[in-house]
This record gives structure tokens, sequence and C-alpha cells, in this order.
């Protein structure tokens, strides 16, 4: 339950420190975090969301609709919020999720994704009808 659909929310946190591995090579003279890091993380968790609610398997990205970066995540950022709303779970053979997410960095949303699509592969699909 939860969330802008009623399907399931997921929020994490990422404190920002101007060590991190990225800014050192990402880019030389003009550091900021590669924004397919943001995109990654709201996939994971998507797929931390299915484990979660019993779905077995690994976690596979699957795809998204769409992706919007209207801002960086430089070193003098503070924090990093991630916010994930599922959309749908799918409980066949293939145990899916489907959600939108947001990036805020300080508390400014700067990435937006639409539609991202994970896949858990390796288990029987047994995801309680409730829980999805």
């Amino acid at each position: 339950d939860g969330g802008d659909y009623g399907k399931g929310y997921v929020e994490a946190e990422l404190d920002i420190n101007p060590d991190l591995w990225f800014f050192q090579c990402h880019f030389i003279g003009d550091p900021v975090m590669p924004g397919c890091l943001g995109l990654d993380a709201m996939w994971q968790l998507v797929g931390f969301y299915l484990g979660w609610i019993g779905g077995p398997g690994k976690g596979r990205a699957l795809g998204v609709g769409e992706v919007k970066f209207t801002g960086q995540v430089t070193p003098d950022v503070k924090k990093v919020v991630y916010k994930v709303h599922l959309k749908r779970v799918i409980n066949r053979k293939l145990v899916m999720g489907i959600a939108d997410g947001v990036l805020e960095a300080d508390g400014e949303v700067i990435y937006t994704c639409q539609d991202m699509r994970v896949g858990l592969f390796g288990g029987a699909a047994t995801v309680e009808p409730s829980a999805a």
C-alpha cells in the first residue's frame, strides 16, 4: 500500500560528500554524479520492494518509459533522496514491478522517471495477491 498509486512506496537517502569515488573521475574538473547511478538506484529500489513483498529471484532492470534530468548531483549537495511509487505489480511466471520515481537533491526534484520496469528472475512466482 501507499505511494501515489496505492500500490507501494519506497524511499531511500544517500548522504553526499565530496570524496565519493565518482566525483574524482566524472568529470575531471567538472565533478558530477553520473545520472545513470541515480536511475540505477531507483531501479534497485523497485527490485528491493518486489523482494520485500515476497517475490523470489534476482532483480533485473527491464526498461524505463521516460527519464528527465533537470539538475545535477554535485559535491556541494548534502543529501539525495530517492522516492519510488509503484504503479503495478505483476505476479505471473515473472514477478515484475512498474514504478515512477524521483531523485531529490537537497529537497529539489532533479530527476524524474516514468514507467521503470524491474523483473525478478530465478525463482517461482509466489507473491501473495494481497501483497501485490
